[in-house]
């Protein structure tokens, strides 16, 4: 094996470094689009249950039926529309203008002054299974808020609930870690699978083949700008989820910078793979969306999650390294320098890296066969 000559490698790096400045769509890839896609992830893409329209028939005047309207208006998660008929109520419903009806009895109040549990009816629209149970739930959060007003203050059970690492329950600390790893994986896998590919396509690879450069240096001349861009866009994207979106970071830049990197290593040795065995930008620009943006979305648990899916899929997700990037991304916004979840990622990680790497510099020849 031929000793690495620095000085080459230094120059076929500053080449490639030129031709990412040169080329606009590189920067958009790695300095727009991240942008772009953490702030459509973190606010266009909402699961928590805000202003949800829902309907109110109260056939009851009384005050219980009155109080219990007054705590479901309350509520943050409903935008509340009073009717006039359950037919009304139900028409909208099927027209997609309220998610859900609530029906308060003529019985409701004389139920409960008699010491009887009313009947409330809770009709959801059953087309968006996940808001349909969030309203039931909802609902049932305030007729547990009501029946305290109502009774008084009475001894019992004194449930407090707090949730850790995300106290404010909002999905954007959640979803936009994930989406970071997302816009890594464009990055890591898009860009390279092109720069192989764009040499063969343009005749300049018969050129560098007739240089004295060693395998080893053609590939590090196209992972180290690349890995550089990715640091860059990593950095980039922390900027504006802290301190832009303000999500909350708890873990440490040295740890995320290191995880970074390791899967930069994947995803650029995965894009490289593709580069060198397909020879054409678009079909291997195509296969890198395929095999690697789709199941970074799909199958790393950035949105989807993994314990519901079928056995074989999960089993599958195994050797996705979005998983392990989202899982750590997300630890590590959300939770901190948790060891022993991160170093399990972080080991996963390593071994696709040296993979995707092996399988890349043996696919490599200096011919061009």
């Amino acid at each position: 094996m031929n000793p690495i000559s620095y000085r080459r490698l230094y120059a076929l790096c500053r080449k490639e470094s030129f031709q990412i400045v040169r080329d606009p769509s590189s920067i958009l890839i790695a300095f727009v689009l991240p942008v772009m896609l953490l702030f459509l992830y973190g606010f266009a893409v909402n699961l928590d249950v805000d202003h949800v329209r829902i309907g109110l028939l109260r056939m009851d005047d009384g005050p219980a039926a009155v109080r219990f309207e007054q705590a479901l208006v309350a509520t943050p998660a409903f935008a509340v529309h009073r009717g006039d008929s359950r037919a009304a109520l139900l028409a909208e419903m099927g027209r997609g203008e309220v998610r859900g009806v609530v029906v308060l009895e003529s019985d409701f109040s004389r139920r409960w002054q008699l010491g009887q549990s009313p009947a409330i009816q809770v009709l959801t629209d059953g087309s968006e299974p996940n808001t349909a149970n969030f309203i039931g739930a909802y609902v049932q959060g305030a007729w547990q808020v009501w029946q305290d007003a109502m009774a008084g203050p009475r001894p019992g059970v004194d449930v407090r609930v707090r949730s850790w690492f995300n106290p404010a329950t909002v999905s954007r600390n959640y979803l936009v870690p994930g989406s970071i790893a997302v816009v890594m994986t464009i990055i890591g896998a898009l860009l390279t699978s092109l720069v192989v590919a764009r040499e063969w396509e343009r005749g300049t690879m018969e050129a560098l083949l007739a240089t004295p450069v060693t395998r080893a240096e053609l590939l590090l001349s196209k992972i180290i700008p690349y890995y550089v861009l990715g640091m860059l866009a990593m950095a980039l994207c922390l900027g504006v989820a802290v301190g832009v979106m303000g999500v909350p970071y708890r873990g440490s830049p040295v740890i995320l910078f290191g995880i970074t990197t390791l899967f930069l290593g994947c995803a650029l040795g995965f894009g490289l793979f593709l580069s060198t065995v397909i020879r054409t930008q678009f079909d291997a620009a195509s296969a890198a969306l395929t095999a690697g943006f789709l199941p970074a979305i799909m199958l790393s648990g950035f949105i989807f999650e993994i314990s519901s899916m079928p056995i074989a899929i999960r089993a599958f997700t195994r050797i996705i390294p979005a998983r392990y990037f989202t899982g750590a991304l997300q630890t590590l916004f959300q939770a901190g320098n948790i060891a022993s979840v991160l170093l399990p990622d972080a080991a996963f990680l390593g071994l696709l890296t040296i993979f995707w790497l092996t399988l890349t510099a043996r696919k490599t020849q200096r011919t061009l066969d």
